[in-house]
């Protein structure tokens, strides 16, 4: 039974490439977006402002992607394979790790969609009830982090500086 049990872990292997997957497809497809905003402004087919929300629009599909890419990476590492090569900065050494790195990447994802509502809003009660939205999101995403965090590691490798 035990043995069984210890073969489950394996079952993480499907969302884990799964996560992988759909990462490479919005990394791909707002790569493919960016492209076409730059021939489109070139071309003088957007406005400023119009490219400005697209050019936003295409980095989110990357960054959503860079979450999916890190779940997929983390999950792995944590259950079938430590020693995935893998930057040192990707590590993933725990379920805290893998919390820290996604909260970063939503502060990131946060912060693109309120610019792309502040540049795209054409009223100043849209900006402000979505910047007090973002604030609020991020202001307990900080809290979670802070309250859910461990003291002293052990067994973790140093940091890297470069």
């Amino acid at each position: 039974m035990k043995k069984l049990l210890g073969l489950t872990r394996y079952a993480v292997v499907i969302p884990s490439l799964a996560s992988i997957l759909g990462a490479l497809l919005l990394m791909a497809r707002g790569s493919v977006e960016m492209v076409i905003v730059i021939v489109e402004s070139i071309e003088n087919k957007l406005s400023l402002k119009e490219s400005i929300v697209e050019v936003l629009t295409a980095v989110d599909a990357i960054l959503l992607g860079t979450v999916l890419l890190v779940i997929g990476y983390g999950l792995y590492e944590l259950f079938i394979d430590a020693e995935l090569a893998v930057p040192q900065w990707l590590k993933v050494y725990d379920l805290d790790d893998l919390k820290s790195k996604l909260i970063g990447v939503v502060v990131a994802i946060i912060s693109v969609v309120f610019v792309g509502v502040f540049v795209d809003s054409n009223r100043g009660s849209d900006v402000i009830s979505y910047g007090v939205g973002a604030g609020a999101l991020v202001t307990g995403l900080a809290i979670f982090a802070f309250a859910t965090r461990k003291e002293g590691k052990k067994g973790k490798e140093p940091k890297n500086p470069s």
